[in-house]
């Protein structure tokens, strides 16, 4: 993919702050306690989804302070694109999932294809519960299921193409301070 840099400076200069950088870091914390509250004992494997997971995942590391193994998974349904498509594998966990606790850690529920297919290959890997967190919901009636939903997630959102916090527009401002939408999208 080809994007202008001056594309770029556009979006992020004519996007909506949906949160700020104070807000975002109040709800990692207030997610922080509500997983503590049900996973601190449970020696849990901690699998950050990338690369939208990664912001998120090491704020909210920070404020779990119990036991727990880190890895990671890539999956996308969006490879650059603002539309996703088919899900693809990229790399799979090199933590044994067999008997475990799991905790996956991603930056946002949209339809919530990616996230049933991670719970089932972690399932298919022996994983003992499997629990998710998402950064953000999206608010909309085209979830896969009406019943998808993450087990633990900091914040809700409209249904707007957002980026910042690890959720990026084409690959650029993942590293926005905030979570913003972009303007017609």
């Amino acid at each position: 993919m080809n994007l202008g840099i001056e594309e770029v400076k556009k979006v992020w200069e004519e996007a909506d702050c949906i949160y700020s950088d104070e807000q975002v870091e109040q709800a990692i914390s207030e997610v922080a306690v509500a997983i503590s509250d049900v996973m601190a004992k449970t020696n849990p494997v901690v699998l950050c989804v990338m690369k939208g997971g990664l912001i998120f995942t090491g704020k909210l590391l920070m404020k779990l302070q119990f036991p727990l193994e880190v890895d990671y998974i890539q999956v996308s349904r969006y490879r650059g694109e603002v539309v996703g498509g088919t899900i693809e594998w990229m790399v799979t966990p090199r933590t044994s999932l067999e008997g475990r606790n799991v905790l996956i850690v991603d930056d946002i529920l949209d339809q919530g294809e990616t996230i049933l297919e991670i719970i089932k290959a972690c399932e298919k890997q022996g994983a003992k519960d499997v629990k998710s967190v998402v950064l953000v919901d999206k608010m909309h009636d085209r979830k896969v299921t009406p019943e998808v939903k993450a087990n633990f997630t900091a914040l809700e959102v409209e249904d707007r193409y957002l980026f910042g916090y690890g959720m990026d527009y084409k690959g650029y401002l993942r590293n926005a301070a905030g979570i913003f939408a972009v303007k017609g999208l």
